[in-house]
């Protein structure tokens, strides 16, 4: 416990109090920063001037990430004929079937995320309780309800992210490894950045993006400065 605090004491003395950073100098810093022994997460934290209690003002998207995660995808599909063909082709792990639905309902989650063609969401309705809170629950504002399977697939297992701002207004989402390096986790957060702007509410007012933060799983945060990202 004593490393661990040492480690993070030294990561928060790197960071300027009140400073806000461009994104480039806030991904120097947090893959600079003191490291454990394992490849740290990197995550990007976007407070909004939204108030998602309103069905209006919900923020919920994906975005391809340029450079990926870093780390594999269990994908289950739930498809059937030529389309349960064509998702194994891609690279699913797993077809869901009455028997996967079972084993889920029986406890077994040993997926990361869930695809379903139209046809086969009343089957999987059976189980949306269960994957509905884990966030697991296809949907076609993200590209998980699609009969276009393969391109469904291959999206995800080369880092395709869905992110969705929580009550308090705020979207957390990963955006790479520290092994990455500074200039593709920036690529990465300017994208899922690009993409959280474009889907800005009409009923919004004032500020949109009211603060950001990037930071490393074992890391400090390091605040960025909006007005950096509104001119990039």
């Amino acid at each position: 416990m004593l490393r661990k605090g040492k480690r993070i004491l030294a990561a928060k003395a790197k960071v300027v109090t009140n400073k806000r950073y461009t994104l480039k100098e806030a991904a120097e810093m947090v893959v600079s920063m003191p490291a454990p022994k394992f490849d740290e997460t990197v995550d990007l934290a976007v407070r909004l001037g939204v108030n998602p209690a309103h069905a209006d003002q919900m923020v919920r998207g994906s975005v391809v990430l340029p450079n990926g995660l870093g780390k594999s995808v269990r994908v289950l599909v739930f498809a059937k004929g030529e389309k349960e063909k064509e998702a194994l082709e891609a690279g699913a792990d797993l077809i869901g079937n009455d028997e996967i639905i079972e084993k889920i309902k029986g406890g077994w989650l040993e997926f990361d995320r869930v695809i379903a063609t139209p046809d086969m969401m009343g089957s999987v309705g059976k189980i949306g309780k269960i994957l509905g809170p884990r966030g697991l629950m296809p949907n076609p504002k993200v590209g998980t309800v699609t009969f276009e399977v393969a391109n469904a697939v291959k999206e995800l297992k080369t880092g395709k992210v869905e992110f969705r701002v929580e009550k308090a207004g705020i979207i957390h989402s990963p955006v790479g490894k520290v092994s990455f390096g500074a200039e593709k986790l920036s690529e990465n957060a300017s994208a899922l950045l690009e993409t959280i702007i474009k889907l800005k509410p009409a009923s919004s007012k004032g500020i949109y993006i009211k603060s950001i933060s990037l930071s490393s799983t074992m890391g400090a945060g390091v605040r960025i400065d909006p007005q950096d990202i509104k001119a990039a």
